[in-house]
């Protein structure tokens, strides 16, 4: 046993979200919702599982962590709002419940953007069109009533809260790094408005569609917040993951703002660092490949190194 009772990462005993349990799932999902899975291809599984429904024309995105559940009324809402204002982002698929409840899980649908066997609509997605779309979305009049305002915090302590298979002295380490970084927050002089931000603005939440447009997607965190924030995900991109340096500036040129000559950007790349590892605590026991990967970044947090590469989460 790890410090803390639990079994060590990747047991066995701790595996709520595991490739056979998310297929049962969104078999119960399809059936509520009146779709056919028989052809479902899984994209991703890791804090949620996202499945290609081709037959249906569909995406259903299921929610791993109960305690991230809150999210998903505010999710469909921005995503009806982006529709009304004729924003370039995926949207919910017609005549399908939003969201969707089966056994015991929650999902949302989504229109398939880029089904299978359709030509493609040109490379993928840039920073330059991420600045664009940013633009664009950081220009709109807030909806009303209004969204949650931005706390970047509160996500990393319901997940905390909901860890599985999580040892002790890392759940303390991720607790006093949570603490620290709360009471920098305050210090952070902003340069940029308060506006509706996408909360979570990397390339892999714009895709490219069979038109050639390039859609926003992925509104778990989109709130009312600094406009640097959405700025933060690339800069620590390059960083972290090793990204060609040439996206950040193309995102930089595009949104005509360097968000790392910034004087709050060390701040807003601890608690980016922070999200990115604490992200899959809730599923830590479902996945041998997830629990690896987050034990390389959290050796790199309790050592402070600052150079140590991660991968993505798989």
């Amino acid at each position: 046993m790890a410090d803390g009772g639990h079994p060590p990462a990747g047991s066995p005993d701790h595996a709520r979200f595991t490739a056979e349990r998310t297929r049962r799932a969104l078999g119960a999902i399809c059936a509520e919702a009146g779709l056919d899975d028989s052809d479902a291809m899984l994209i991703k599984r890791t804090v949620n599982a996202v499945y290609r429904l081709p037959r249906a024309g569909a995406v259903v995105r299921i929610i791993g962590s109960a305690a991230m559940a809150h999210r998903v009324n505010k999710v469909v809402r921005v995503a009806r709002w982006l529709a009304e204002n004729h924003v370039p982002a995926v949207r919910l698929l017609p005549g399908v419940p939003a969201p969707v409840t089966a056994a015991g899980f929650l999902a949302t649908v989504w229109a398939d953007a880029t089904p299978p066997g359709t030509p493609p609509g040109g490379p993928a997605p840039d920073t330059a069109e991420l600045a664009g779309a940013l633009r664009g979305l950081h220009t709109l009049a807030p909806p009303e009533p209004p969204l949650p305002c931005w706390d970047p915090l509160d996500d990393v302590r319901r997940r905390l809260s909901d860890a599985e298979a999580l040892p002790g002295p890392d759940r303390r380490f991720l607790e006093k790094m949570t603490g620290r970084i709360a009471a920098a927050l305050p210090t952070i002089r902003y340069a940029l408005p308060r506006v509706v931000i996408h909360g979570d603005a990397h390339l892999a939440n714009l895709v490219r569609a069979a038109d050639g447009r390039a859609l926003l997607c992925d509104f778990d965190a989109t709130c009312l917040g600094p406009a640097e924030w959405d700025l933060i995900p690339v800069a620590v991109g390059r960083l972290r993951f090793g990204h060609d340096p040439q996206a950040h500036l193309d995102l930089a040129r595009g949104y005509d703002f360097d968000v790392t000559t910034w004087d709050g950007f060390a701040v807003l790349r601890a608690v980016r660092e922070l999200k990115l590892v604490t992200s899959v605590v809730p599923i830590l026991g479902s996945s041998a490949t997830v629990a690896a990967q987050f034990r390389v970044r959290m050796d790199s947090l309790r050592s402070g190194d600052t150079g140590v590469r991660w991968s993505p989460y798989r």
